[in-house]
């Protein structure tokens, strides 16, 4: 399952995945994500959430990459992640380096807390 919120005001994108994922999902998410970003200015930022993930298929690796193109081709400033194991990171450190490259910046935490501390320190 996956969850997307645009805090337009915050210049945030949230995306939240829970349970387990498919490649289905996250192609889903990715054309959601093609259709509601046209509002976003650059210099945005991604919340990304594992808190409630169990699993995600590697088979949603190519469309976690299209994601990544996608938000930095739209101006993506920050990464902030929510990864409270590390077991179950699904690579996205690995897949930034690819599809984000030095342009953005990206930051772990182990709760959404810490996170939504990161997010609204100046």
């Amino acid at each position: 399952m996956f969850r997307v919120e645009i805090q337009q005001p915050d210049s945030l994108l949230r995306i939240q995945y829970s349970e387990h994922v498919g490649p289905g999902e996250v192609k889903a998410c990715l054309e959601m994500l093609r259709t509601q970003l046209n509002d976003m200015q650059p210099g945005f930022r991604l919340l990304t959430d594992l808190s409630q993930l169990e699993s995600m298929d590697p088979a949603c690796a190519p469309y976690i990459g299209e994601i990544m193109d996608l938000l930095r081709d739209r101006g993506l400033e920050l990464v902030v992640r929510v990864i409270p194991d590390s077991h179950k990171d699904i690579g996205l450190n690995i897949l930034s380096f690819f599809h984000y490259g030095s342009d953005v910046r990206a930051e772990t935490y182990e709760n959404l807390e810490q996170a939504m501390q990161s997010l609204s320190a100046p």
